[in-house]
């Protein structure tokens, strides 16, 4: 069985995080391949947010946390975020 290449990894409170908020690896591959919106940290230059809004987690507005510069990109972490998700 052939599988994808990843082009990026998790780290493991991403890992962690995912798992504890019952968010799925393909809404974080949906978010990491074709954001909506992206913005960078406003601490850390390295790091950019990525958005999306999730049709199947009720139209909320996923953010994924990646490190750009490494190779492979490295999730640092996803959450459902209450400040953009429609009420």
């Amino acid at each position: 069985m052939n599988l994808p290449e990843m082009d990026y990894v998790l780290t493991q409170h991403a890992r962690d995080a995912m798992e504890k908020r019952q968010i799925a690896i393909a809404w974080v591959e949906q978010t990491l391949k074709q954001p909506e919106r992206t913005e960078p940290d406003s601490m850390d230059k390295e790091l950019e947010h990525r958005f999306s809004t999730i049709a199947e987690f009720d139209g909320r507005v996923l953010r994924v946390i990646v490190n750009r510069t490494t190779i492979p990109q490295r999730v640092v972490t996803a959450f459902f975020d209450r400040k953009r998700t429609p009420k």
